[in-house]
């Protein structure tokens, strides 16, 4: 059935985060049905788009951009901000995995937590997030009804998940998603073995071998710490990146967050190999783990993209935060005022995020052709007064409190500030009904 919806947006400053940064001031963009089918000055706006438009925009005083895409979260842990603080990655996780084991086994619960961070993260500009978290058919389920763009999969991990199913569960739970969820333009399925410490070279290799199998992607954490490293050398002879290479696991179809330790001969397999990394800035700082060595990826030409990681590991999901981290910190470690760029920090938090989805012919930028994911940004408060340059003011100075409009698709899922399609004080309120449980489960362990 043709979706025959045309909206048009005029007098907008349209950052299009194309390959080519063009930005256009009083710009227009046509909307129909799901796709972007016109953009340009507005003076320039063909005369059969101005008649017949079920939907008028006038977005003065608005900045017009793709939505950003985060590509690498945790959306479930929503359910656990704050409940573990001030420990390094290691033991962090064997704490957060008590609380979740005790919490994450009802499906329902998953859901609560994931749709909170899906909410976060939609009233925070994000269109298109890949999250790693239990019982991913109810994340994909949560996305459909709040109407974000979810790239997920099934979560392969040795020990006992936090959802009550073990190492051989995982091959037939991952096919079940891509059958339920593969033909569904706006989801992506793939796989998710956890990490190369935590996961045997014959689960990368079930997980590797099915996402082939139904052209889907591979994600996993990597070379995130010190600890991690040394424990992949020890079982494997070979660091975490070398490791995966041996594995045959490094593809441009592949997504590798975090890579903060990781040294030439690994970043130069990174490149050579297309596999995408994200970069996580947030919680790589607040768990002590380190700064990625960006400015040396980026001059070798590993395709990067930026992440926020979960709601327990940097308390929130700001992209903006991400974006101006990821902009400042490399300057400042490298004493190196251009180290990395604001338009290049503005790609890895749309267009590079596309990418790593093989979907850039359809996501991540303002183009006619591509769905049309984008977000109005308000540009009237002090901090936006006067903007000589848009794509350093989104980088250095706009925030997720900027945010009004959000279309996924062509559909609004955020109007004036507001979610379209869930109550948030109701999925507010449950999960703080959801917290005396959780505090009694780590009081019970101590």
């Amino acid at each position: 059935m043709t979706d025959n919806r045309k909206l048009v947006i005029t007098n907008a400053l349209i950052v299009t985060c194309d390959r080519d940064e063009t930005v256009i001031e009083h710009g227009a963009m046509v909307v129909e049905g799901r796709d972007i089918t016109w953009v340009g000055p507005g003076d320039a706006l063909p005369a059969e788009h101005r008649v017949g438009a079920r939907e008028w925009i006038d977005a003065s005083e608005r900045i017009l951009m793709p939505g950003l895409i985060n590509m690498h979260a945790h959306c479930g842990d929503s359910l656990f901000r704050g409940l573990v603080e001030d420990l390094p990655l290691e033991d962090w996780l064997q704490t957060v995995w008590k609380a979740e084991a005790a919490v994450l086994k009802d499906p329902a619960d998953c859901r609560l937590g994931t749709m909170l961070g899906f909410a976060e993260l939609l009233l925070g500009g994000v269109t298109t997030v890949m999250d790693m978290f239990w019982h991913a058919d109810q994340s994909f389920d949560a996305a459909r009804e709040i109407g974000i763009r979810l790239a997920s999969g099934e979560i392969f991990f040795d020990p006992p998940g936090m959802d009550g199913f073990g190492p051989g569960d995982r091959p037939a739970r991952a096919e079940a998603l891509f059958d339920r969820y593969g033909d569904d333009d706006d989801l992506f399925v793939g796989t998710l073995p956890h990490g190369t410490y935590t996961v045997s070279p014959k689960g990368i290799h079930e997980a590797l071998d099915l996402a082939r199998a139904r052209g889907g992607f591979l994600s996993t954490h990597a070379a995130e710490t010190r600890a991690e490293q040394q424990t992949v050398r020890e079982r494997y002879a070979t660091g975490v990146i070398g490791h995966l290479s041996a594995l045959g696991a490094l593809s441009p179809r592949t997504v590798l967050a975090h890579c903060v330790h990781v040294d030439s001969q690994d970043i130069e397999l990174l490149a050579t190999s297309g596999t995408h990394v994200v970069h996580n800035p947030i919680s790589n700082l607040k768990l002590g783990s380190g700064i990625a060595p960006l400015p040396e990826m980026l001059s070798h030409g590993v395709s990067l993209c930026l992440g926020t990681d979960g709601p327990i590991s940097g308390n929130d999901m700001d992209m903006w935060l991400a974006m101006r981290l990821a902009a400042t910190l490399h300057k400042g470690v490298n004493e190196n005022a251009t180290a990395i760029p604001a338009g290049e920090v503005l790609q890895m938090a749309t267009i590079n995020g596309a990418r790593a989805l093989a979907a850039e012919d359809r996501l991540g930028s303002i183009t006619p052709g591509k769905r049309a994911d984008f977000v109005l940004l308000d540009i009237t408060g002090p901090h936006a007064a006067p903007i000589f340059d848009p794509i350093n003011h989104l980088v250095f100075a706009a925030g997720r409190g900027d945010v009004r409009d959000v279309f996924v698709s062509g559909r609004q899922v955020v109007r004036d500030g507001r979610l379209v399609n869930v109550d948030l004080a109701s999925l507010v309120a449950q999960v703080r009904g959801l917290q005396p449980r959780i505090r009694a489960t780590l009081e019970a362990d101590s």
